[in-house]
């Protein structure tokens, strides 16, 4: 097995490697952007993941989505993704939760004993329910995707904190119902976002080029946090 990362390792060093088979990370919803911040995450060498999602693999989730694919239609998306995972990395802890993360969900559901967690969903009202939760988690690192569909140019991808971020209609959405729930996140919230001007589209019309990107920004976030931080907990 070390011979998978030792790229990684030649990059990263050895510290950070042993934080990155000791961190536990969770990312909910694994379709266009999770499934390749997942990826991504398993092949530098992370060894600890849940993912969570409760949707089916449907054929128009194939031109972007990493569990997708023809034999996988109808499978639930975190139990294809985590064969792909542990077909990657046989040694990884891949925990797949067919799940919705909502309201309800985080009432019985602790984020607790987590050091990181991506939000890849794409409900405003779940994802700011996830937001304020997950912003109140002692210890818990949130990293949040804004809208990656209707766009064209990969060029166009960056971060920015989730209350300054502008032209992006989910950060708006975010915001707005915040504002309406009189709620703020306890702490920043760093996001994946693209500063091109959303295209016009009947469908929301979305491309791997764009999404994939956003994924491994997600993961980037992660991994670069843990390459600062030093030395594993």
């Amino acid at each position: 097995m070390n011979d998978f990362f030792a790229r990684s390792e030649a990059l990263l060093g050895a510290k950070a490697m042993e934080a990155l088979r000791t961190r536990r990370v969770i990312i909910f919803g694994v379709g266009g952007v999770g499934s390749y911040a997942a990826e991504a995450l398993v092949r530098t060498g992370l060894t600890h993941l849940t993912i969570v999602d409760d949707d089916l693999v449907q054929p128009s989730n194939i031109n972007r989505q990493i569990p997708a694919t023809s034999l996988t239609i109808g499978s639930p998306k975190v139990e294809a993704l985590r064969e792909r995972l542990l077909s990657i990395h046989p040694e990884a802890e891949i925990t797949a939760r067919c799940e919705r993360v909502n309201g309800e969900w985080l009432k019985t559901n602790g984020l607790e004993g987590y050091d990181y967690l991506i939000d890849a969903i794409d409900s405003v009202a779940d994802k700011t329910d996830l937001i304020l939760y997950a912003s109140r988690v002692r210890g818990l690192k949130t990293f949040s995707s804004m809208g990656a569909a209707l766009r064209f140019d990969p060029t166009q991808v960056t971060t920015g904190e989730l209350m300054t971020i502008k032209g992006d209609a989910l950060a708006k959405a975010v915001r707005a119902r915040m504002k309406r729930i009189d709620a703020k996140p306890s702490k920043k919230i760093r996001c994946v976002y693209s500063t091109e001007q959303a295209q016009a589209c009947e469908t929301r019309g979305s491309l791997m080029q764009v999404t994939a990107v956003f994924g491994c920004t997600l993961a980037s976030l992660v991994v670069e946090d843990i390459r600062r931080s030093g030395t594993p907990n």
